[in-house]
């Protein structure tokens, strides 16, 4: 299995508002996430690789955008969700996936490290 990884990072405010499970959580909150994006394949394309470094990073990037520098309580998308590190690392992988439709079609893992100590990742 060979993987290309590529690394960007978003900043948010959010909060898990009336749910007593997340603790001081519940109150707005800022984070920043630390994104990597894997692409993994069995085989490399044409040009040797996995995907192209700077296409991979582009698409990642763009996916990033609709959600850095945002409050996500206010964002319609994620209207009635608890937008956890779990949560955003689906969301994010989504919009990836369709980035880069046609033009990958291996697994793709994204990983939010939330801090020095916890990350979490999605994989599909």
């Amino acid at each position: 299995m060979y993987t290309l990884t590529v690394r960007d990072h978003i900043m948010i405010a959010h909060s898990f508002k009336g749910d007593p499970f997340f603790g001081p959580a519940q109150n707005m909150h800022g984070a920043t996430f630390i994104v990597d994006a894997t692409f993994k394949s069995d085989t490399l394309n044409a040009h040797n690789v996995v995907i192209d470094i700077g296409f991979g990073h582009k698409a990642l990037k763009a996916v990033l955008d609709d959600v850095n520098y945002k409050n996500l309580d206010e964002e319609e998308a994620f209207a009635g969700q608890l937008t956890t590190t779990e949560f955003l690392c689906h969301y994010i992988h989504n919009g990836l996936k369709k980035k880069v439709a046609g033009y990958f079609d291996g697994q793709i893992k994204v990983t939010l490290h939330e801090s020095h100590i916890a990350w979490a990742s999605y994989e599909g």
